[in-house]
Formats: C-alpha cells, sequence, structure tokens
C-alpha cells in the first residue's frame, strides 16, 4: 500500500518540478539557471527535460496554466516564497482530481 503522503513525494512533487523546468526552459532560460530558481541539480533539471524523471503525472489544463503563471513569475524575478507557490499547485491537483492517491483522506487535506 502506498501512502498519499508517498505518492506525493515519489510522483506529484517531481512532476511539478519536471513541468515547471521544461517551463522555464521553454521560455528561454537555461538548464543552470533553471537550476538555480528551482535550487536543485542543473543533473535533475536535465533529467526533467529529457523525460527521465518527473513524468509520471499528466496535468489538467488549469494546472499546466499554474505552473506557467509560476515558472514566468521566476523569470521576472517575483517569486518570494517557491515553497509555498509549489505547495498551491500541489493544493490545486488535490481539488481537481485523485493526484495523490486517495480521494477521501490524506494530502493534508
Amino acid at each position: 500500500m502506498q501512502a498519499p503522503c508517498q505518492k506525493i513525494v515519489w510522483d506529484v512533487l517531481p512532476a511539478i518540478r519536471a513541468a515547471i523546468a521544461v517551463e522555464l526552459v521553454r521560455c528561454g532560460v537555461s538548464q543552470v539557471e533553471a537550476s538555480k530558481m528551482l535550487e536543485i541539480a542543473p543533473s535533475a533539471v536535465s533529467q526533467y527535460i529529457s523525460g527521465k524523471r518527473g513524468y509520471r503525472i499528466e496535468f489538467e489544463d488549469t494546472v499546466k496554466r499554474s505552473i506557467e503563471r509560476l515558472a514566468q513569475d521566476l523569470k521576472e524575478g517575483k517569486v518570494e516564497n517557491l515553497v509555498a507557490r509549489i505547495c498551491d499547485i500541489c493544493k490545486q491537483l488535490r481539488e481537481e482530481g485523485d493526484q495523490c492517491g486517495s480521494q477521501t483522506t490524506g494530502c493534508g487535506s
């Protein structure tokens, strides 16, 4: 049995970070700069871009738009609390569906 928190750590958060990294690079940010913005290793960004990591979840359009806004805000230096913004996206996922593996409990609800 996989606990909802385990699902978030192994699948949801990497998928969110991957989507942000892909969007940053698509917007012209280098992989090295993206890694600094996301406070992760450049090798992690490379793996996200190549699809070797963080690819297990397909996001709905509303979540994709939130990720695009976050990437744009990161690029423009407008993000004061990256963790809070990522948490907001995770909460949005939980509200829209069962991305965490439990429809009724868990995932910080």
